[in-house]
């Protein structure tokens, strides 16, 4: 079971996304940065989809500070390819931030990416 975290402005639109998808073995959960942050560290939760009006800063600002740039990427208004988001997966990545006005092409490439790693 893959369990993803929400955050961000778009919290409740991204995990209706993700709902909407119907990928088999993934849990979608709305959540805020600080709570997502505890479950990342314990292993309660799997990744986090976090959005804002850039995706550059408030979509992992908390998580950034608290889980290290290295477990973060943001796509800012950027769309990725699934191989982008598979070398980013690779590199350890958890944590990924990008804009509201991209969640309609992000989202599912990036959960189906996240899906597929626990397939």
């Amino acid at each position: 079971m893959t369990k993803i975290l929400t955050g961000g402005v778009g919290k409740s639109e991204v995990a209706g996304q993700v709902t909407g998808l119907g990928l088999p073995g993934v849990e979608i959960a709305v959540s805020n940065d600080m709570d997502a942050a505890a479950a990342l560290r314990a292993g309660r939760a799997d990744y986090f989809l976090g959005t804002c009006h850039t995706g550059a800063g408030a979509s992992l600002g908390v998580l950034v500070g608290l889980l290290g740039s290295a477990a973060c990427h943001t796509f800012g208004r950027s769309v990725p390819t699934t191989e982008q988001i598979e070398a980013l997966l690779d590199e350890g990545k958890r944590v990924f931030g990008y804009a509201l006005d991209q969640m309609d092409a992000v989202t599912p490439v990036l959960a189906r990416a996240l899906a597929a790693r626990t397939a």
